[in-house]
């Protein structure tokens, strides 16, 4: 992988120039994504590489529902191909003010749904990378791209970090910009980024969101509680291992660590989700079902054909629901700096007929707190956990991730 510091650091003390960074981005994607389907095109070469601004030189992935002036933005679906906007998403045109070069535009399932898209993981070809920003994921894991932006709405972050051994950060909602990003759902969809450790993910989000203080350093004895979240179902003996390990490293680390199981509001909350996500996704697709509904890949259309029967009475009692588990978890950090739980269900299914489960990441994505996956270390696919902190305190969760990270890199 590409360390989106180390090329900072090189750009800095003159040993590489911005423009010479872009190019060798240009030079894997080459050499690279034929085998993996990563990426679906790539800027002009005649765009303009700036030599200034504290990302310049760093060549970032796009999620392809994510619009580009320079790209097309296809959303992952026939029906929208070819589509160039006439202006870059809220979050594009921020990375170029940093003199980002915004470089790929990255597989998406269609519309960000469970459909899955061509690419496969970079661990194994015969295992999914997970979605729905699996294009992304796959490109930083493949050594491709130093950054790259996804998007979740049930777990389409985290998860494909999980499943291709990576960093990731699902930000609190609406940290980032959503102006300009294909809509599935208003009150869950989230940017966020992936990365080859916490360390850079820290450091594009403090840049990107203009908060300096999300890189901060841990607590000197953070206080962690493990989550297993029963409610959700049982994770794979694999990931609970892992679990088990990042809560040991952890420890090592100064941390104290004890374990949590959520009060019933949070498994009413969890259940809420879907109808929360496919109310609004019926009318974020209108169009698109109304006009080209049999051009929708299969599991997207039958989940848009059973919200057509969700009615506006179904929809405000799981926001209420959403609503009280918020509150409860708001008292709950009251007396613990982050919850530790699983990324995924397991390592990434064997295959590419599924993007695997997202249901330990749900929950998350509704209550819009920040989430951070980290690798652990091992033999086989790869496995990760999930670092979770209040709602507005990204750098704690970053700063935890990134002390669990280095325990474990150095056990």
């Amino acid at each position: 992988m590409i360390s989106l510091l180390d090329i900072r650091a090189r750009i800095a003390d003159g040993t590489l120039s911005a423009a010479d960074a872009v190019r060798a981005a240009r030079e894997r994607i080459a050499a690279r994504d034929p085998a993996i389907g990563a990426v679906l095109r790539t800027a002009p070469e005649t765009a303009a590489v700036p030599e200034r601004g504290p990302l310049a030189g760093i060549a970032v992935g796009i999620k392809d529902i994510i619009d580009t002036a320079d790209m097309a933005t296809e959303c992952g679906s026939s029906i929208h191909a070819g589509w160039r906007p006439r202006a870059d998403a809220a979050v594009v045109s921020r990375l170029r003010a940093l003199g980002a070069v915004p470089l790929a535009k990255t597989a998406t399932t269609a519309f960000a749904g469970l459909d899955p898209a061509a690419t496969v993981n970079p661990r194994d070809p015969g295992h999914t990378p997970g979605g729905s920003s699996s294009g992304s994921a796959a490109a930083v894991a493949a050594g491709m791209l130093p950054l790259a932006l996804g998007t979740q709405t049930g777990g389409s972050v985290i998860r494909p970090a999980a499943f291709c051994g990576i960093a990731a950060i699902k930000p609190s909602f609406r940290l980032l910009p959503t102006v300009g990003v294909k809509t599935f759902s208003w009150a869950l969809d989230t940017v966020g980024l992936f990365g080859a450790s916490v360390a850079d993910i820290a450091h594009a989000l403090a840049l990107i969101a203009e908060r300096p203080g999300i890189e901060a350093p841990a607590p000197e004895r953070p206080r962690l509680a493990l989550c297993l979240q029963d409610f959700a179902g049982s994770a794979d003996a694999d990931a609970l291992a892992a679990l088990d390990r990042a809560a040991r490293a952890a420890e090592r680390a100064g941390a104290s660590v004890r374990d949590l199981v959520l009060p019933e509001p949070f498994a009413r909350a969890w259940a809420a989700h879907p109808t929360v996500q496919d109310f609004e996704a019926r009318q974020a697709l209108a169009w698109e079902y109304a006009e080209h509904r049999d051009a929708l890949p299969p599991v997207l259309r039958g989940q848009l054909d059973r919200a057509q029967d969700l009615t506006a009475a179904d929809y405000d009692a799981a926001r209420r629901e959403a609503h009280r588990a918020r509150r409860l978890l708001k008292e709950l950090f009251s007396d613990v700096d982050a919850i530790l739980t699983v990324s995924s269900v397991g390592r990434a299914p064997k295959g590419l007929g599924s993007t695997g489960d997202a249901r330990f990441n749900r929950l998350w994505t509704l209550m819009g707190v920040p989430c951070v996956s980290v690798p652990v270390p091992g033999d086989g696919l790869p496995l990760g956990v999930q670092v979770i902190a209040r709602f507005g305190d990204d750098g704690r969760a970053l700063a935890v991730a990134r002390m669990i990270e280095e325990a474990l890199g150095r056990a």
